[in-house]
């Protein structure tokens, strides 16, 4: 299973999270986002052999994600906005975020039936919020493309293994939840929630 950890900003939280379990992490290039990381800055933290390295992005150009992706290493482009299959870069796989609201969420996954994503990452209608996993499942399930499905929104080690245990996902991915501060991890909630994912995914 994909164990992410999101808004990495410095190379302690990076360590401490490979260190502790995670085999993914996640850099901010969103200018807006107080975890925002510039591509020269993520470069410079150094991560293990085999941790996807993964950017996140909200209605980036294709070009720009495309020489983001190539200045900090990147394995993985996560798009946030409002990005259709043109958009796709052709240098990284795609991990789709969908936001998934009670009015609008399944519907939009609906519409990303036969999307060539990698993976479709599941998300809350708000950062640090879940959403309602169970329906999520049901319209999964009925997607004509097999997708990968990364699990995130409000995900911590008090909800984690209930998650896992609803809808299977291939990934989970926490960052708010997680956090002393936006941007700077909480070692101790951080390795909780390694666990209680690793120990859930025992399980599937």
């Amino acid at each position: 299973m994909i164990l992410k950890i999101c808004g990495i900003t410095n190379q302690d939280d990076a360590s401490a999270a490979i260190e502790a379990g995670a085999n993914a992490v996640g850099f901010n290039f969103y200018a807006p986002s107080p975890r925002y990381l510039s591509p020269e800055k993520a470069a410079e933290i150094v991560t293990a052999d085999g941790v996807r390295r993964v950017g996140v992005f909200v209605n980036e150009k294709r070009e720009r994600v495309e020489e983001i992706v190539r200045v900090a290493r990147l394995d993985v482009a996560q798009l946030h906005g409002d990005e259709t299959s043109g958009d796709y870069p052709a240098v990284a796989p795609v991990w789709k975020a969908i936001r998934i609201r009670p009015e609008l969420g399944l519907a939009q996954l609906r519409q990303h039936d036969l999307d060539p994503s990698e993976a479709l990452l599941l998300d809350g209608p708000a950062s640090g919020v879940p959403f309602l996993w169970s329906a999520a499942k049901i319209v999964w399930l009925t997607l004509r493309r097999p997708h990968h499905i990364v699990l995130a929104g409000g995900l911590d080690s008090s909800n984690v293994a209930e998650a896992i245990a609803v809808l299977h996902p291939w990934g989970v991915d926490a960052c708010s939840r997680i956090e002393s501060a936006p941007g700077k991890k909480d070692r101790k909630k951080m390795t909780e929630f390694l666990l209680a994912a690793m120990a859930a995914a025992v399980h599937v």
